[in-house]
């Protein structure tokens, strides 16, 4: 089976595409970067090196695969309708990665006891609508002859398998207090999100590529819940720094981290209950984030992944 797996370089696609060429996938990827493309292509990975936003670049590229797999951007429309175009009435799968911040709220680190599954009606904030409508779209086109499946997870954490080997949110947090000598969080830090292990992640995205899930499928991928103020907690004990947690207001977290990162990524609820993942098959086996955020904070690939 040959698969593309779009964003290749980054942390998702990086570790998807180690995954799938471990199991005996042919497995071709995308990236921006001809630095990258040499070691996608040490990795075993064919390297092709272009812009997701180019159709150019991609509608031919998904026409000489079996599975295509888009772990570079959840908010790409243009990408999305590439590829669906590409690969309408073949019965090809087409396996998408949006994000839990689409039930993510304004909660400015309070506690919310909300929590969706895959069946839940999403009434999702309004900088979030576009991404539900581009899920929405891509679970429409199995009617159209497209095996379509979105999987979205949510904090997730552990070292990658590709070529970026940490996640954005925990080092987001991570790098704040390494450069002011204080660890922080929005708020009281109260609010919660589910999360994921990576390892556990790609076995979902195994199951998907091997035909494991049926076509119209939306997954939610998570395994334990933390809230923020823990987390913090954890940073400050494993950089051994004598400051007490301290509790930022929205704005001040924004000028640190932006306000769509603040507000919806670390200052949010997103608790989501993968119900139909597991009935599929996906047995996740590790809930560790507070252990794993030890391990970032000596980790020298803490960085922000670049797709």
């Amino acid at each position: 089976m040959k698969a593309l797996v779009i964003g290749a370089s980054g942390y998702i696609g990086g570790s998807v595409a180690a995954k799938l060429k471990s199991l005996n996938f042919e497995v071709t990827g995308t990236t921006s970067s001809h630095d990258r493309a040499a070691a996608l292509k040490e990795m075993g990975i064919e390297p092709v090196v272009g812009s997701y936003k180019d159709r150019d670049f991609i509608f031919p590229l998904c026409q000489k695969v079996d599975i295509v797999i888009n772990a570079a951007d959840s908010d790409a429309r243009q990408l999305v309708e590439s590829v669906l175009a590409a690969l309408k009435g073949t019965n090809k799968k087409f396996i998408h990665t949006s994000g839990s911040s689409i039930v993510s709220d304004t909660a400015c680190g309070e506690y919310s006891e909300q929590t969706y599954d895959e069946m839940t009606p999403l009434n999702p904030v309004p900088q979030k609508e576009a991404r539900v409508a581009i899920d929405r779209l891509i679970l429409d086109a199995s009617a159209s002859g497209v095996h379509t499946v979105v999987i979205c997870p949510c904090l997730i954490y552990g070292r990658g398998l590709g070529l970026s080997k940490e996640s954005i949110q925990v080092p987001a947090l991570i790098n704040q207090a390494k450069k002011s000598g204080v660890a922080r969080c929005v708020g009281r830090g109260l609010n919660v999100w589910s999360t994921v292990h990576v390892e556990d992640l790609v076995e979902l995205y195994a199951l998907a590529a091997g035909g494991a899930v049926p076509s119209g499928a939306f997954l939610f991928a998570e395994n334990g819940e933390t809230n923020f103020k823990s987390l913090a907690e954890a940073i400050r004990a494993s950089l051994k720094l004598a400051a007490p947690v301290e509790e930022w207001s929205i704005a001040d977290a924004a000028s640190e981290w932006g306000e769509g990162m603040a507000k919806f990524a670390l200052g949010s609820n997103s608790r989501i209950r993968g119900i139909k993942s597991r009935e599929y098959g996906w047995k996740p086996v590790r809930n560790n984030v507070l252990e794993d955020a030890d391990r970032m904070c000596h980790s020298s690939d803490i960085r922000i992944a670049v797709h």
